[in-house]
């Protein structure tokens, strides 16, 4: 007695396979790889404005929150202002640009102090905002 297959091979699935395993890895290695623009830190509800600045390399960043008590955080450590002055005067760097984000409702005295500061120990200073309307 000679058996027969009754469902038939398709011979394109062998070129296929592969191709769909080799794009899939590709994906992967993508995922995988590329950098995450996560900023890690304080939440904060940065203020809206319409006008954008290109991308800044190598800079520092001071996050000024608006709790009941303000507080300034630099280089993921929470300071006093006569800490961060301190801190800012001490830290050099080939590229000096201070990245100034504030929260909406942040004391705009504290604000003035922080870049006051930071153009005093010879930073360009930058306000983030928020390209988004809330």
């Amino acid at each position: 007695m000679k058996l027969t297959r009754t469902a038939q091979i398709n011979p394109a699935l062998f070129g296929v396979i592969p191709l769909v395993n080799v794009l899939f890895l590709l994906l992967v290695f993508h995922a995988l790889s590329s950098n995450f623009v996560l900023q890690p830190g304080i939440s904060i509800t940065l203020p809206f404005s319409t006008f954008a600045l290109g991308p800044q390399h190598n800079t520092r960043i001071v996050t000024v929150t608006s709790a009941p008590a303000p507080a300034i955080y630099y280089r993921d450590e929470k300071f006093t202002f006569d800490g961060f002055a301190k801190q800012l005067a001490s830290d050099r760097g080939r590229d000096r640009t201070l990245i100034v984000k504030a929260d909406h409702d942040a004391p705009y005295s504290l604000v003035v102090k922080i870049m006051n500061q930071g153009l005093q120990s010879g930073y360009s200073v930058v306000l983030a905002t928020s390209g988004e309307s809330k």
